[in-house]
């Protein structure tokens, strides 16, 4: 394993603005072999991060092919359940297929240096940068997927474990809080589900769940099925990511899967803040956060508010509008709602809308059958590595001070078979403290 190394530049993705430090940058006279190198490097380094995309169906980017890729779904063929009769030839059937249809786009980022970048070999900085790109290209394009996934029709809410074990049924996102935690009772369920819809299996004997490291914890900690991967990978591929199996799902472990945290506090505050003073039977519409509020940052909030923009929180679980902010010292600011709110501790969380009514951040656990989506491939033409050396930028760079490198790629993700994907929205003992990603 190469040693690790601490980079002290400040290589900002999408950046125009050039690097300039007391070192020199790469020639001119970047050789194809070289090229080939770093593109093959830009490969490798983006494909560990799409685990989103491993289990899609895959289609090139083809070159002059357009802006549209289509991927087709066949409809299963009914029954034949009529005796067939001796000497006649029954009537066929055709085969029926659909076509989705879904627009590429192009994403990419660089970063650009100049000439007094000093280094004591070419590859030092040529590796490093590509490095960094490729994991920040590999992590674009595998979120892309993640969400379009996320977008899923088949839902399943984690019920609240209750103190005796019993279960709490949860209707809806804004129920969900770190008691919410993923099972095997539910791995189960969502499996019934694919089933029922005769989803095929991703390897023929066994389901994918997508899940991140928070999840993972909770579900190996505190169940005994789990099983660790080291288990039986002498018999199975293992899985870019595999954690270890369990319920007949295979986990796949990604520190890019979906949690969705409570939102800004009226776009510009912290998603969380705690009340300071608590709010009695009578109750208030005077929100006190034991925070300070910048007055410049009410103001702002005001005048979005003035404009018709809606700001809604949530106070200990309460859902209100805020109609005005104060800014001033922890105790004197204050968020005023359109509503009174009662019996609400100090201490309690204020949060902003989109996840868990207390503040809870919500996990989306993606439960995949063979064939239920697809995605443009990154090999094919799908990214590109681009270097651009000194001088090459003619007039614009007339004293050839400056040099970039980044990556450039074409992009689109569908979902094919919704029947095929189950989503379970669920929390973890880290709830109270992750947000979005």
């Amino acid at each position: 394993m190469r040693e690790a190394r601490k980079i002290v530049l400040d290589l900002r993705m999408f950046d125009a603005g050039v690097q300039t430090t007391a070192l020199s940058a790469p020639g001119n006279d970047l050789s194809p072999e070289v090229k080939t190198y770093y593109d093959k490097l830009l490969i490798v380094s983006a494909q560990p991060q799409l685990v989103h995309d491993q289990f899609a169906q895959k289609r090139d980017i083809p070159k002059g092919g357009g802006k549209t890729i289509e991927f087709r779904r066949f409809t299963p063929l009914k029954k034949q359940l009529t005796p067939l009769v001796e000497g006649v030839t029954p009537e066929g059937q055709q085969l029926d297929v659909s076509r989705l249809e879904a627009t590429v786009e192009q994403y990419g980022g660089y970063v650009m240096a100049s000439d007094m970048l000093e280094l004591t070999a070419i590859d030092n900085i040529g590796v490093e940068t590509t490095e960094l790109l490729g994991s920040q290209a590999g992590r674009t394009l595998d979120t892309i997927t993640r969400d379009v996934l996320c977008g899923g029709t088949q839902v399943i809410y984690a019920p609240e474990i209750q103190a005796d074990g019993s279960e709490e049924p949860t209707l809806a996102r804004e129920e969900i809080n770190s008691n919410c935690r993923l099972t095997v009772k539910l791995l189960y369920e969502a499996a019934r589900a694919l089933k029922a819809m005769n989803a095929p299996k991703v390897d023929g004997q066994n389901y994918v769940a997508i899940v991140g490291q928070d999840v993972a914890y909770d579900l190996m900690v505190h169940d005994k099925m789990w099983r660790d991967v080291h288990t039986y990978s002498g018999a199975e591929e293992i899985f870019t990511g595999e954690l270890g199996m369990i319920a007949g799902f295979r986990f796949v472990e990604s520190t890019e899967a979906k949690v969705i945290g409570p939102e800004p506090i009226c776009a510009l505050l912290p998603p969380r803040l705690s009340l300071g003073t608590a709010l009695d039977s009578t109750g208030s519409t005077d929100i006190l956060p034991d925070s300070a509020i910048d007055a410049g940052l009410a103001s702002a909030i005001n005048q979005d508010i003035g404009e018709g923009k809606e700001y809604n929180i949530y106070v200990g679980g309460t859902k209100a509008r805020v109609v005005s902010v104060t800014g001033g010292a922890a105790g004197t600011a204050k968020l005023t709602v359109d509503q009174t709110v009662k019996n609400v501790p100090a201490g309690a969380v204020i949060c902003g809308d989109g996840a868990g009514a207390d503040g809870s951040a919500v996990y989306c656990v993606l439960c995949l059958g063979k064939d239920a989506y697809g995605s443009t491939s990154i090999e094919g033409g799908g990214l590109e590595h681009i270097f651009k050396p000194k001088g090459s930028a003619g007039t614009a760079d007339p004293l050839n001070q400056r040099w970039s490198m980044g990556w450039k790629a074409t992009k689109a993700a569908e979902r094919l078979v919704e029947e095929n994907l189950v989503r379970i929205e669920c929390g973890s003992s880290f709830s109270d403290r992750a947000v979005s990603n």
